[in-house]
């Protein structure tokens, strides 16, 4: 079941009516609430084409977020993520440098990237979207994520914990990232598409 308790139509137990928004279980209620992105167990990750043959894979170290999950009405949820551009990392020192220059992030300039959303969607099962806008360069754009909801438990240390996946893509371009190279073979050395992974896990705020 996912976090919204939405189930097959033939469970009228928590069928949406004209009326008003599906019924509440206790356990679906008590997830209702602000939750903190623990950044020690989150990622938000990005992949990028290079050279026209592989995957270059990278990752943010530095970020902050916060969550509000309706457990009675998903389109009240909301989100927001505050990311250090700074914090690139690529696996190569020389890579990381440049994405930090003024060819891409400029960071001196533009140190934090940030997503605030503006909708929120139950799509059926585990799945949802969110969308909202993403600021890069001083540039904000709307961006959708589609997300998969990986469940809530209590870890050994009493935190109410949920875990969500969830993926987008973009084209850089339209933030201003412009920088690139041609290839004596045709093409170029950066893809334009970026596509973008989270991990996210967040504790229930007390």
């Amino acid at each position: 079941m996912g976090i919204f308790g939405r189930k097959s139509s033939n469970d009228t137990t928590t069928e949406t009516t004209a009326t008003g928004p599906a019924a509440v279980t206790p356990e679906l209620a008590a997830l209702t609430g602000e939750y903190t992105i623990d950044p020690a167990h989150s990622t938000f990750g990005f992949v990028a084409r290079h050279a026209m043959v592989t995957n270059v894979k990278g990752k943010f170290n530095d970020f902050t977020g916060s969550l509000h999950l309706d457990g009675s009405d998903p389109a009240k949820s909301t989100a927001t993520i505050d990311i250090t551009m700074d914090s690139v990392e690529t696996g190569s020192a020389d890579r990381d440098g440049h994405l930090k220059s003024s060819d891409f992030f400029r960071t001196e300039e533009f140190p934090t990237m940030t997503f605030r959303s503006t909708k929120a969607e139950a799509l059926g099962g585990d799945d949802y979207r969110i969308t909202g806008d993403l600021n890069i360069l001083g540039v904000t754009k709307p961006l959708t994520i589609d997300l998969e909801f990986n469940g809530s438990a209590k870890d050994p240390f009493g935190n109410e914990r949920v875990g969500f996946e969830g993926k987008a893509e973009i084209l850089r371009s339209e933030w201003g990232l412009t920088w690139n190279a041609a290839l004596e073979t045709g093409g170029v050395l950066v893809s334009d598409k970026i596509k973008l992974t989270f991990d996210i896990s967040a504790i229930k705020n007390a």
